[in-house]
């Protein structure tokens, strides 16, 4: 079958054409600024990519159009597929119709660390010797691609996102992959551009519980009240709690982040590691509960995150130049900035922390948790927030305004060399820079590293 793809270059939607290639599909697809890695990693599985969305690829007549989220009324291409009748369908719901019946499905859901979770969950389930099919929102250093697939293994690691599946289909992503694990791992208000309070989320959370058979396994976290109201509504798989009083408990850290692990008050191993953060410690344990139910040992478990390397763009070093390091972190959400600085923190002692700041998600450029920016930076010694006057990207919000609690701590930009300059200028040896977005951020890193190496 040929699948031409609509908006390929995004992580779900690449992911997704690597997989439908390695499943036998002839795959062509197009987007808006074809660009690397995602390019890189398609054209070397034999894809075609096209750029733009123009109706005249309706040419190649495709068996089956695939739509990515990023698609909406008024897309040519789209307008064109519509007038003509021709057979298309979202994204996830191609995957959840031609490749995960059958497997043994372990979703990842939760406003925060989904690509973290789904990362270790899918290297455990490697290390055992399970050879797992997965697609991640994101590359795993051990892993070292986003997705994989071969139709002889059964266990399915997936990133089960709660944005809505198309522009047709106002569901959220998930509930169409039909888990037999789910990790819940939390919930918390997100996407103001999609779900108008916390209660519409809930739904959606109820929605992908009510798919979860009998013999099922559902992870979630104690002392949650949003998910103790999504459980509330009805439940009929087992649930596996972690963390505090949870069945599945992380010790206290020692100073070089390693941290002892029990399931049900017993004692499963230390997990050494030099992650950092009480986040990276909870990822771990709702990873290793999911590992068990796929028939991974607790212990076993363990070990293997003893040798995870880690996530890109997830506290990833980038590079370090008399003595400054500068880091890239997929933070974008108040709680996500918090505790990814928390960790850093705790990490890095007295050492001074930069933070550089693009608010770019729907959520932060419409002003929904400007509020909570303030204290969510508590742990930066400096603050340098980027927000847009125009474009895409442009904030609704005016960020001097809203950092001003912070006082001469904080500081805001428009241009993106005019916030490179203040950074360079103000970074000193030992200085810790922590750079937060969850997007490309204009290659900002590339020009701090080169910017503090001129300066020498």
């Amino acid at each position: 079958m040929h699948l031409h793809i609509l908006g390929i270059c995004g992580t779900f939607m690449g992911g997704l054409a690597l997989i439908a290639r390695a499943a036998g599909h002839k795959v062509t697809g197009c987007d808006a600024g074809v660009y690397p890695p995602m390019s890189t990693q398609l054209s070397e599985q034999g894809i075609e990519l096209i750029e733009g969305f123009g109706p005249e690829q309706m040419a190649l007549k495709p068996d089956l159009y695939v739509i990515g989220n990023v698609v909406s009324r008024g897309n040519p291409l789209m307008e064109a597929i519509l007038e003509s009748g021709a057979r298309y369908v979202s994204g996830p719901q191609w995957l959840g119709d031609n490749i995960l019946p059958g497997a043994h499905v372990l979703a990842v859901a939760g406003t925060h660390g989904k690509t973290t979770t789904s990362s270790m969950l899918a290297w455990i389930l490697e290390a055992a010797g399970l050879a797992p099919n997965f697609l991640i929102g994101g590359v795993a250093q051990d892993l070292h691609v986003s997705a994989r697939y071969d139709p002889a293994r059964r266990p399915f690691v997936i990133e089960a996102d709660e944005y809505d599946t198309a522009f047709f289909d106002k569901r959220s992503k998930f509930v169409h992959y039909r888990p037999r694990t789910a990790v819940l791992n939390n919930l918390e208000y997100d996407h103001a551009d999609i779900f108008p309070d916390l209660a519409a989320i809930e739904t959606q959370f109820h929605h992908l519980v009510r798919t979860i058979p009998a013999s099922g396994r559902i992870i979630r976290p104690t002392h949650s009240e949003a998910l103790d109201r999504v459980i509330a509504r009805g439940c009929w798989s087992e649930t596996v709690t972690f963390g505090a009083d949870g069945a599945w408990q992380a010790g206290a850290p020692d100073d070089s982040g390693a941290f002892e692990v029990r399931r049900d008050g017993v004692d499963m191993g230390t997990v050494r590691w030099t992650l950092g953060g009480e986040h990276n410690r909870m990822n771990a344990l709702a990873a290793l509960a999911a590992a068990e139910h796929a028939g991974v040992p607790a212990a076993e478990g363990v070990e293997a995150l003893s040798r995870f390397g880690g996530v890109k763009r997830r506290m990833e070093l980038r590079g370090t130049v008399n003595g400054v390091k500068v880091y890239d972190d997929f933070a974008h959400h108040p709680t996500a900035i918090a505790t990814t600085l928390e960790g850093l923190r705790r990490q890095v002692g007295p050492a001074r922390i930069l933070a550089v700041l693009e608010p770019r998600s729907n959520t932060m450029k419409l002003g929904a948790m400007a509020a909570r920016l303030p204290d969510s930076l508590r742990d930066a010694d400096l603050v340098f927030c980027f927000g847009a006057r125009a474009g895409k990207h442009a904030l609704g919000w005016n960020p001097a305004e809203v950092l001003a609690p912070l006082g001469e701590r904080a500081s805001s930009y428009d241009d993106i060399d005019a916030l490179v300059a203040a950074v360079t200028h103000a970074a000193r040896p030992g200085d810790q820079v922590l750079v937060m977005s969850n997007g490309g951020f204009g290659g900002i890193h590339g020009k701090l590293l080169a910017a503090l190496e001129a300066r020498g």
